[in-house]
């Protein structure tokens, strides 16, 4: 379906969707089995010019928008989710916020390793601040010009595998006072970082989530990010990260959905039973039109949130948009797999099939990036115009719920 696309969206679309069909889809079932990440699939999507898609045309990318993005990581996520995570971790992630709040060296060095194939990791996830990320405990202490990082972070996506780092951490100054919440960029090899763990995850297994632990990490003055709003408010500068974060998630839930219907829609036409293909009984029939209509409401809120942003680098999707598209296209996605996976009846739940693998990877989406749960309660502090205590910023005390936002 077009859906207002542009004859240059379409063509991208159909570019994106050759190479996942012809370059990504033989590898997909491997990179489950064997728990590896994909070097040679990120070295061909940097050599279709797929990574670093929206950065600027200055720092090597193409100007591109948020919505030809999410073109690509649908096409992708039909075949294989980790090659679609990749595409929006070097599109839409932590290299957004580089390009929006990074200094002109920083952006280089980010755009530069984008290119030659990095995937940006965001660190802010602590094994007892999950949700509640204000309630992190790394710190980072001002030494001189620059800071000294001790701490853990876990389920890092990429950990190990990503060479830059985009680091939350709490900031005191030399006297010991809080400042708030920064970011900070540090390198895989940088002296004080290293992995300490990867998880043994249901899905997703290509893709490394770890443990990462700081030791007297230090990062110089030329690799703090430092966002218009300062340390004190900053957070919620930085945090914006996850708007376009969300967006991306919701379109690899949105295309691993996809993937499976056209699976599950080629089978009720060629599966005979009772003399006849099983797409001719109505119960059947009715379960594929709402996975339709499931998809192209998807599709529909996730182009919306994708066009939300603003027409330059330093803008994200509208927060409110970008969490109700990912809340809805999460669940969607869940709904339509398990129903995809019902089509096929006894062969859906066979390893032999990608169906089993979709339902295994798309169960991610409801939780990372922001849990439904929680998306839900930003939503609704927009509505009522409250800081609700899961909402506020990184410095201010804890407010009443019946504090009115600013």
């Amino acid at each position: 379906m077009v859906l207002g696309l542009s004859a240059d969206e379409i063509a991208l679309q159909a570019r994106a969707r050759a190479f996942s069909q012809g370059v990504v889809r033989p590898r997909a079932a491997a990179i489950d089995r064997d728990q590896e990440y994909p070097f040679d699939i990120v070295k061909a999507l940097a050599e279709a010019g797929f990574l670093g898609m929206t950065m600027p045309k200055a720092l090597g990318g193409q100007d591109a928008s948020f919505l030809d993005a999410v073109l690509v990581i649908e096409e992708m996520a039909k075949s294989c989710t980790v090659t679609a995570r990749i595409v929006v971790e070097t599109n839409m992630g932590a290299i957004s916020t580089v390009m929006a709040y990074g200094s002109e060296a920083q952006k280089k060095l980010a755009a530069r390793l984008v290119l030659e194939g990095d995937k940006p990791a965001i660190c802010i996830t602590e094994p007892e601040a999950g949700s509640d990320a204000l309630a992190m405990t790394t710190r980072a202490d001002r030494r001189g010009d620059g800071y000294v990082i001790n701490g853990k972070k876990h389920w890092i996506t990429g950990a190990g595998v990503s060479r830059l780092h985009l680091i939350f951490a709490r900031v005191f100054d030399e006297s010991g006072e809080s400042l708030g919440i920064g970011g900070f960029l540090a390198l895989r090899d940088d002296k004080g970082l290293s992995v300490t763990k990867r998880e043994q995850t249901m899905g997703l297994r290509g893709m490394p989530e770890g443990e990462l632990t700081f030791e007297n990490l230090e990062v110089p003055a030329s690799m703090v990010m430092l966002p218009p709003s300062g340390f004190r408010r900053g957070f919620a500068d930085l945090m914006n990260a996850y708007n376009s974060q969300r967006v991306g998630a919701g379109t690899v839930a949105m295309g691993i959905a996809g993937g499976a219907l056209d699976h599950a829609l080629a089978w009720a036409k060629t599966r005979e039973q009772f003399g006849r293909p099983i797409g001719e009984f109505q119960g059947l029939q009715w379960m594929l039109a709402d996975m339709q209509t499931q998809l192209t409401a998807s599709r529909l809120m996730l182009y919306a949130a994708a066009r939300s942003r603003g027409p330059d680098a330093s803008a994200f999707p509208d927060p409110m948009l970008a969490a109700q598209t990912k809340i809805f296209a999460s669940e969607a996605a869940i709904k339509i797999v398990n129903d995809a996976l019902q089509v096929f009846g006894a062969r859906g739940y066979s390893r032999e099939l990608p169906l089993e693998r979709m339902a295994r990877d798309v169960r991610m989406f409801t939780i990372g990036g922001g849990t439904a749960q929680v998306l839900r309660t930003l939503v609704a502090s927009k509505m009522l115009g409250w800081k609700l205590p899961q909402t506020r910023d990184g410095y201010a005390p804890k407010p009443s719920i019946r504090d009115a936002a600013e």
